[in-house]
């Protein structure tokens, strides 16, 4: 399903100071994989992530979603196919003050080219997270974790094949951790491919994949029994 050959990222600073932050990123993610990308900060991982999600452009290398060489895409063609493909939760929750939890689902289908009920289906993803009593609520009337189980809701509205979740369970106290990573689970075994960076070693073991990375490169993959 992705399939990266030798990415690199490189940033400028100051107008000609040139910082490395990818080197030399080679990685295959199947179909169906649950995998974490853990890294202490700074080390490449959310850049890696961007790349991944169609929000960053890496500066060398190829990159293929689904067989298509996205590093060659456009950016309309870029929006397209994270809209259809990929659903994003971060761990600041990005979720509108001002809006219920419905309203909040339903964001992503309004840029949708299908015609669909919005409300039937915003409903139906926070049903699947467990918030269908809450769909009226402000996310200042839900707990941390709550906020969290909203903003998966809204990634998985248009059904995409892959969820990827940046430090997720960072804001959430650990009985909220453990019910967010149940969720990921779930959806795993339902067919989805995860993908999640984290710092944390007990979140990164509910994973079926532990990539680490240390100053822009992979120095291990493990894959862990079932």
């Amino acid at each position: 399903m992705i399939e990266l050959k030798d990415i690199t990222k490189t940033y400028r600073k100051n107008g000609s100071l040139e910082v490395k932050v990818l080197e030399g990123i080679n990685l295959e993610i199947k179909k169906g994989d649950f995998v974490a990308i853990m890294a202490p900060s700074g080390m490449g991982k959310s850049t890696l992530m961007n790349i991944i999600g169609c929000l960053d452009r890496p500066t060398g290398g190829e990159y293929f979603l689904d067989g298509a060489e996205v590093d060659k895409m456009n950016d309309d063609e870029l929006s397209r196919t994270r809209n259809k493909k990929i659903g994003f939760v971060f761990q600041s929750f990005n979720l509108l003050p001002k809006t219920t939890a419905l309203e909040n689902v339903e964001l992503p289908l309004i840029y949708s080219p299908v015609d669909v009920d919005l409300k039937a289906k915003a409903k139906a993803a926070l049903e699947a997270v467990g918030l269908g009593d809450r769909i009226d609520h402000m996310p200042s009337e839900l707990s941390g974790g709550q906020q969290q189980r909203v903003a998966i809701a809204r990634a998985l509205v248009n059904d995409p094949a892959i969820i990827l979740a940046d430090e997720p369970t960072g804001n959430l106290d650990t009985a909220s951790s453990n019910e967010v990573m149940g969720i990921f689970t779930k959806l795993n075994r339902d067919g989805r491919t995860i993908i999640l960076v984290t710092h944390e070693a007990e979140v990164a073991e509910k994973a079926e994949r532990i990539i680490r990375m240390m100053d822009g490169r992979i120095v291990s993959d493990e894959r862990r029994a079932k």
